[in-house]
């Protein structure tokens, strides 16, 4: 018999984590085909790889609790994360770099807030998984940033679309993690 959870809130932001992870994939697969330098190439593939182990751990964490796949979800984030990877063939070098790492700020807070939810039913089973993938992804929007913060489009775009060296949608600080026991502190916004 499969454990359930009554917590919508929850079990929708794990429907959306497991699909989007897929559109990040797809994402990710124009995005290196895109890049020339085989040194990007090859780390937006490692991203790559990154996104679909996170859809399986998402689904695990699912199946877990019976939670279904969202079929619309699932259509929805495969058409989005295909035009995305075709648009990056046609957009030039520096927006495929920085939506990625403004995308990539945002995911980081989803995981935390699945913890919080679990916490919010006293199910502790999943913080460490969770926790990691929240920590990878802010691992992803860093490299992202590293690799456009010197380019001259930054504050512009910084300015119209709220990310960038001075903005951020998590509050992560990886040389200043907190232990797992202490990460309801992060996202707390």
């Amino acid at each position: 018999m499969k454990n359930t959870i009554a917590h919508t809130e929850l079990a929708d932001l794990l429907q959306r984590a497991y699909s989007a992870e897929k559109a990040a994939a797809f994402a990710y697969q124009g995005h290196a085909n895109s890049v020339k330098d085989i040194e990007e190439k090859n780390a937006i593939k490692q991203i790559e790889n990154d996104e679909w182990n996170h859809r399986e751990h998402v689904l695990e964490i699912m199946n877990r609790y019976d939670i279904p796949v969202s079929q619309y979800y699932e259509i929805k984030f495969h058409i989005i994360g295909k035009i995305i990877s075709y648009s990056c063939h046609v957009i030039g070098w520096f927006m495929p770099f920085y939506f990625a790492g403004r995308l990539e700020s945002g995911n980081v807070c989803e995981y935390f807030r699945m913890m919080k939810y679990f916490h919010e039913i006293d199910i502790l089973d999943h913080n460490s998984i969770l926790y990691e993938m929240g920590i990878k992804e802010k691992e992803h929007e860093e490299y992202f940033l590293a690799k456009i913060k010197d380019k001259k489009l930054l504050p512009v775009f910084e300015r119209i679309f709220f990310w960038g060296r001075a903005k951020s949608y998590n509050d992560i600080d990886l040389n200043n993690k907190y232990p797992i026991e202490e990460s309801k502190r992060y996202c707390a916004k």
